[in-house]
């Protein structure tokens, strides 16, 4: 069983504690994709055009000899059409309602009843959250990190224990290539370090304004919090009370 040091919120470090069996877990990146893939399908918003949408224009024009309004023997494609203008028996048409035409339907328009929610089962989505943890660069802090107030001195809790470097990357942002850049998220920014605490605390509100720094309870945690986009690896610090109630309670097994 794998013994990490527990830290000091001042700095410094304490005596060893035993990881739970949770962060014994073969590392399996694919399903911890398939997890994380799972939880941002079902954030999203269905979506879709009108089903009549491009369809209220256009009537069916005849193609027999001597009909009125009679396309026969025009020279022109057999598509529905509107009529413009009329000079007795000769009309003017324009193309209506085809893809192919100036206001007309779209050929493949999205469908609101499309479904988009991506199902995985209950022992996967575990397993997976337990690949995770294993995979994840484990801290392990003393039971006072639940108690920090201030978002100075979760900076200097991070600071006092050579993880200020953790911090100082994920300012770091670049603007994004592509479309992207017009549509509302210009940069991209690195996620930086998740603290994991056994219930709400104070620490929840002073780690808010550090730029990439997430706070979660221990009971909340999903593959997407531990592996961002698939991506495993993720510094976490855990509070010494979080880890020892993800080993009383069997969380995730």
């Amino acid at each position: 069983m794998r013994k990490v040091q527990i830290l000091r919120v001042s700095g410094g470090k304490s005596t060893e504690i035993n990881l739970p069996a949770q962060f014994s877990e073969p590392v399996r990146e694919d399903l911890i994709r398939r997890a994380v893939s799972s939880l941002r399908m079902s954030r999203r918003q269905p979506y879709g055009a009108d089903p009549i949408a491009g369809k209220r224009q256009g009537y069916h024009t005849p193609k027999r000899r001597n009909r009125f309004k009679t396309t026969y023997g025009k020279g022109i494609s057999r598509i529905r059409r509107k009529h413009l203008w009329a000079r007795g028996g000769q009309f003017y048409w324009i193309g209506a309602f085809v893809a192919s035409a100036t206001g007309g339907r779209k050929a493949f328009a999205p469908r609101s009843g499309k479904v988009l929610i991506e199902k995985i089962n209950r022992k996967e989505r575990r397993k997976a959250i337990r690949s995770a943890m294993a995979a994840s660069n484990i801290v392990v802090m003393d039971d006072k990190l639940e108690s920090v107030k201030k978002t100075s001195e979760m900076f200097n809790a991070f600071k006092s224990n050579k993880m200020d470097s953790e911090l100082d990357r994920s300012k770091e942002r670049k603007i994004r290539a592509g479309v992207g850049t017009r549509r509302g998220r210009k940069y991209k920014t690195k996620v930086g370090p998740l603290i994991v605490v056994s219930k709400a605390c104070p620490a929840m509100l002073a780690a808010d304004n550090l730029q990439g720094v997430e706070v979660s309870v221990v009971n909340n945690l999903n593959a997407e919090l531990l592996a961002p986009g698939g991506d495993i690896g993720r510094t976490t610090v855990w509070s010494k009370s979080a880890l020892e109630k993800l080993d009383k309670d069997k969380l995730f097994v």
